[in-house]
This record gives structure tokens, C-alpha cells and sequence, in this order.
């Protein structure tokens, strides 16, 4: 694409200073590129000061082949180019993949340490510099990844063959992935968003990227290559969904093109550097039933929760960070009947409902002239007038709390939102005061009998040690007892101190007390199979 067309996003001819780097130190261990390292000698060698010096026109005769002779790189003579959207996914295949090859097998990171030092090294810069500066970047953005990469491939390509860099086709393949990647992705961590198993990526400046794998953190030898890189990645983040990210705008909450939702902190609020803070979006769904194989919870609390659901009771889950608290609100809304019309409200659309008949709300920030903005107690009333079934809040954690309850004692049972607290009783205490945020003139047992009316279970969700999320609480509130509100477990999950090991043991046990909720069972005629559910 080197000066191929008129259009084209590469500046045909550009060239810039280069230094020789047949030496590099900065990349151990490489060896000659194919067709690159005995490239015969160019006419005019660079001075010692760097100049510029002039095309091989053997060179150029490759980048402009005679019309009718081209054909399109990766495709055999005479066939045809693929389709846009084809070449688009084979692009990413090739991108994963050249990742994947480039992985040690052993799990001793020399790959990984040889990936680092190449990207830090003066060849990448000096490369991507080249690259950089003979694109029109606005055409650039108009096209496809594969045109774009297929015109990096060339320009790269050119620049090793002539200034004859020691760069092999692996590591060639690495430094165009590296420079896509800053164009349209999230540099160094592009790789982590296609990876399942991470659910969170955690920056923490230039040189520390965490992520958590299996419940539990772990530090990646991934490196930005300073402060600012992060900083625009940070900024790429927040303007691709119209937000802005700076020194006199700081934090951002955001949401990437995959649902994954995103926190960008810079300095001087981030003292040791930017902070990027991506909870990724699950691509497939879980079900309550896959839950109970992976040991989250017991097929008999499955069971329980299908009959809550069925029964339409509304539910609070309740949990730290991190806990699945969102993973645990998607599987129970599979048991939402098709036939009901459902409005969700969230600040960053994560729910994943599978149900025909869904609206999806989302906030929006102020602007900044502190205008434009819409709470999620805005969309919570709003809600009220679209004819919901059920409304299902992603997060309540401020004064839209009163607006939730009202609604859920106003004829939409079945409702479901997330809480973050230790325990039910916590989570009790904090609607408590949430609510009081709204209405600070309402008694406290005024609030309670909200509650206890409203609410008819919470579940508690936690995060173990071993890394293991579990539902360690099935709790219902069964009414008030003056002017306490009072509750019941119906099923606990109890550790098991004698068995100490890294991993938790325990068991997922009944109470076998009669639910407060079993004459609302009879009434679907699920009394029997809520009762036998719960037996020990």
C-alpha cells in the first residue's frame, strides 16, 4: 500500500532520518530476516549525522509493481482479493496467532523477555517512527485493520531491507502487531482482551499491568513504554465513547467496544502514573446450572432461586468488589419468563440478558458546563412509565435506592439489583442509608418497613481466598418485629477450619426452615417443590 494509490494512507516515498542499527544490542538473540539481512548493499549508505538518502529503485519497482501485475499481499496469482469483513477476521486470526506462536512453551518468559526488550528497543522506535510518519492518519482511520496493516507491513518491510536492520520475520510480525495495536487497540494489553480467562486488567503505570486469572491477581511482564504511553491509551479509551480524559478532567468511567467496562485515573490525582482499570465483558453467558458444576453454589439453592424467580421475588445480591455479583444477576435472569418486559439501568451496560423483550438504559455524565447528565434515579422514574414487568438495576449505591424500593412496592415484583456489602445485614443497613440520601426526613422504622415490604431475599456472594466465587448465604427477609427487620437463612455455606489447605472446603447446607415466601409458592403452585428443596 506504500504509495499504491492516490488514497492511500502511506505517504508515497516519505522517508525520514534513519540510524543504522545492524548491531542493536537491544535485541539478544536475533538473527537474520529472511530476504532482509542479505539484501545487496544500497547505493548510498546514511552519514554519519543520519541524512536521509535515496530510494533503491529496485525497491521502489517492489513497492509500485506495473498495473495488472500486482496482486494482493497473502493472496495466490490470480486470485481474487478476499472480502472486506473475510480479510478483517483473518487478520485478527494471524494477530492472535503470531502472539500465540511467540509463547514459550517451557513457561520460562524468554519469549515474553525478548517480546519486551524488542519493543523497547531504539529498532521498534526508529520503525514505528517511519511508519508514523509517512501515514495520513485520517485516511487511515477510514480504513480496514488489514488495508492499514498490509500498508505497515510494507512500509517496515522497505525500511529493514534498506537501511538491511538484523530483524527477523517473527519479530517483524511483532512490530507490526505492536504498532496496529497503538493505532486501533490498547497497546501492550491488546493481547489480555482476547485472552478468556483474564476477567480484570489492572494498570498501574508504565511498568506494572496486573490481571486476574482464576480469582486471583497476578502480575504480567506486559510494559507500557512510559507515562505517556498509558496516558494516550487512557485518552483513546475515553474518546472513542465521547468522554474526555485530561488534567482538568482526571477520572473516567467508561465502556470499551466489547462491553468491557473501563476506570481511567491520571496524574496529579495518580501520583506514581495514569491508572487503567478494565473489567472485561463476558462473552459468553453462565447459567445458574454451570454455577452449581463449578461449585458456586448447590443444585438445591439452584433449584430455590428458579422457584424465587418464578415466584417473582424481589432480589438484592449483595458482595464486595469482584465478587460476581453481575455474573450472578445475568444467570438468575435466565429464569425470567420471555413473555415479560424487562428495563435495565446501569451505569456501564453489562447485563447480558437473554430474554426477547428488553430495554437497556445507561447514564450518561454531566458535560463540562455540568449540564446533559441522567442519574440513574432519572432512568429508575423514568422506567416507571415505560411499562415494565420487573426492573433490573445494575448497581444501586446512592439515592436511587428510594425510587427502587418504591417501584418494587408498586406492582413490579420480581425486581433485582446489586449492593456491595459484607453481609445481608449489611446490605439492609446500607439501603438504610441510601435511602436517607433521597429523603433524609423519613424515620428510620419508616424505611425499614420499606425494606422489609420490598425486598424478599438477598444473596451474598463472596470471593474466597482459594479464588473461588461462592454464594455463601441465601437469605430471606421475613417481615418486621418492631422495629427490627427480621431475616432467615435458607442456606449458608460453612467452612470447614479443620481442612485447611489453599483451597477452601466447606458445604452448601439447609437450614430447613419453612420459607416465609412458601404460601406466595403455593399461590404458582411451587409449595412442594420449593419444600423439597430445601430438605437437608
Amino acid at each position: 500500500m506504500f504509495g499504491r494509490r492516490p488514497s492511500s494512507s502511506f505517504a508515497p516515498g516519505a522517508d525520514v532520518g534513519v540510524r543504522e542499527f545492524a548491531n542493536d544490542a537491544a535485541l539478544p538473540g536475533a538473527t537474520p530476516a529472511v530476504g532482509h539481512a542479505s539484501a545487496p548493499d544500497a547505493p548510498d549508505a546514511p552519514n554519519a549525522g543520519g541524512a536521509s538518502r535515496a530510494r533503491d529503485p529496485a525497491d521502489a519497482s517492489r513497492a509500485n509493481p506495473p498495473a495488472g501485475a500486482r496482486r494482493e499481499s497473502g493472496a495466490p496469482d490470480g486470485h481474487p482479493r478476499a472480502p472486506r469483513d473475510a480479510r478483517d477476521d483473518r487478520d485478527a486470526r494471524d494477530n492472535r496467532d503470531n502472539h500465540d506462536d511467540r509463547n514459550d512453551p517451557d513457561g520460562s518468559g524468554h519469549a515474553q523477555d525478548h517480546h519486551e526488550a524488542l519493543i523497547r528497543s531504539e529498532t521498534f522506535r526508529t520503525i514505528r517512527a517511519v511508519v508514523f510518519s509517512s501515514m495520513n492518519m485520517s485516511a487511515a482511520l477510514m480504513m480496514s485493520r488489514a488495508e492499514v496493516r498490509e500498508g505497515i507491513e510494507q512500509t517496515a518491510a522497505d525500511m529493514i531491507a534498506r537501511e538491511r536492520l538484523t530483524v527477523t520475520l517473527a519479530e517483524q510480525a511483532l512490530i507490526v502487531d505492536e504498532i496496529l495495536n497503538d493505532m486501533f487497540g490498547v497497546g501492550p494489553i491488546e493481547p489480555l482482551l482476547a485472552d478468556e480467562r483474564v476477567t480484570d486488567i489492572l494498570v498501574n503505570g508504565p511498568d506494572q499491568v496486573y490481571v486476574e486469572r482464576a480469582g486471583k491477581l497476578e502480575l504480567t511482564p506486559l510494559k507500557f513504554r512510559d507515562n505517556a504511553h498509558v496516558i494516550n491509551v487512557a485518552q483513546r479509551i475515553a474518546a472513542a465513547v465521547g468522554r474526555r480524559v485530561d488534567e482538568s478532567s482526571p477520572m473516567v468511567d467508561a465502556r470499551l467496544a466489547d462491553g468491557s467496562r473501563v476506570n481511567v485515573v491520571l496524574p496529579p490525582i495518580a501520583i506514581r502514573g495514569a491508572s487503567i482499570s478494565i473489567r472485561k465483558f463476558a462473552k459468553r453467558n453462565i447459567t445458574l446450572a454451570r454455577m452449581a458444576q463449578q461449585g458456586n453454589l448447590s443444585q438445591a439453592m439452584v433449584e430455590v432461586l428458579k422457584i424465587a424467580s418464578a415466584c417473582r421475588l424481589n432480589i438484592v445480591i449483595s458482595g464486595g468488589t469482584g465478587s460476581g455479583k453481575t455474573t450472578l444477576l445475568n444467570a438468575l435472569s435466565h429464569f425470567i419468563d420471555s413473555h415479560e418486559r424487562v428495563v435495565t439501568i446501569e451505569d456501564a451496560a453489562e447485563l447480558q440478558l437473554q430474554q426477547p423483550h428488553v430495554v437497556s438504559l445507561e447514564t450518561r455524565p454531566e458535560n463540562s458546563e455540568g449540564l446533559g447528565g441522567v442519574s440513574q434515579r432519572d432512568l429508575v422514574r423514568n422506567a416507571l412509565r415505560m411499562r415494565p414487568d420487573r426492573i433490573i438495576l445494575g448497581e444501586t449505591r446512592g439515592p436511587e435506592a428510594f425510587d427502587v424500593l418504591q417501584a418494587m412496592n408498586t406492582g413490579h415484583d420480581g425486581s433485582m439489583t446489586t449492593i456491595h456489602a459484607n453481609t445481608p445485614r449489611d446490605a439492609i443497613t446500607r439501603l438504610e442509608s441510601m435511602v436517607m440520601m433521597a429523603n433524609g426526613n423519613l424515620p428510620l422504622v419508616s424505611i425499614r418497613r420499606q425494606i422489609a415490604s420490598a425486598v424478599h431475599m438477598i444473596l451474598q456472594i463472596e470471593r474466597m481466598r482459594d479464588g473461588v466465587r461462592r454464594v455463601t448465604r441465601v437469605t430471606e427477609i421475613a417481615g418486621m418485629e418492631g422495629d427490627v427487620v427480621i431475616t432467615q437463612d435458607l442456606f449458608a455455606f460453612r467452612y470447614d477450619a479443620s481442612a485447611f489447605q489453599e483451597q477452601v472446603h466447606g458445604m452448601f447446607e439447609s437450614s430447613s426452615l419453612r420459607p416465609a415466601f412458601a404460601q406466595r409458592a403455593a399461590y404458582y403452585g411451587l409449595e412442594g417443590a420449593l419444600l423439597g428443596a430445601l430438605q437437608p
